[in-house]
């Protein structure tokens, strides 16, 4: 049952004992993730930038930072209130300049235009969506032909969680997620392998591919 619970925290984290566990998770182990993410996007200072499942914002910091046009924008989603009140404290300057524009919602509703955004970003996050397909195939259709997309994960660390008990009945191993970009219209859909101060990981790349 605890196991649950923090699978549960880890998800979607609330604003309780929990939930601010996993908010120390996020900001101790995936800082380095979110940092990387970013740096493998190429952000450019005039890009249209979002990330899916910001959580405390660690990565919407970075991305900020990069976007240094005046036509530059950065979007983040995510899922929960707890997150998405922590992000915007967080980031209180760029989102009352207009840089920064924060969502809280679901990947399979993303509130923004067709073909809108040139590089999108998200750490651990695939594999508590509820519809692979669906996420991804909504993810495409916000992105401009030919924009990026990086995710990032970190599978040895993954795997510990499985052993643990945690993260059970997620679609966590990335083949059924690269399989799911490639069939809603990504391509060029590789996995590489990273390493950034002496930490391993891993990361997805994907081009939007349109017609």
């Amino acid at each position: 049952m605890f196991a649950k619970w923090i699978s549960q925290q880890l998800s979607k984290p609330t604003r309780s004992l929990l939930g601010w566990v996993a908010k120390k998770f996020f900001e101790s182990n995936n800082r380095f993730l979110e940092e990387s993410a970013v740096k493998l996007c190429d952000i450019q200072p005039e890009n249209v930038v979002l990330e899916v499942g910001f959580g405390p914002g660690l990565g919407l910091q970075e991305a900020a930072r990069r976007l240094t046009h005046p036509g530059g924008k950065l979007y983040g989603l995510d899922i929960s209130e707890y997150m998405y009140n922590t992000a915007s404290e967080r980031l209180q300057a760029d989102i009352q300049s207009g840089k920064v524009t924060l969502f809280l919602g679901s990947v399979e509703q993303i509130p923004l235009g067709d073909s809108s955004v040139d590089k999108v970003y998200h750490c651990n996050c695939y594999y508590f969506w509820p519809d692979l397909r669906a996420g991804s195939r909504e993810i495409h259709r916000v992105m401009k032909p030919g924009a990026l997309m990086v995710t990032a994960l970190h599978l040895e660390f993954l795997q510990k969680l499985i052993a643990a008990g945690l993260l059970k009945g997620t679609k966590w191993r990335p083949e059924p997620y690269m399989e799911a970009l490639r069939e809603v219209g990504f391509v060029d859909v590789r996995m590489e392998e990273q390493r950034v101060r002496g930490e391993s990981f891993q990361a997805i790349f994907a081009a939007a591919k349109k017609a």
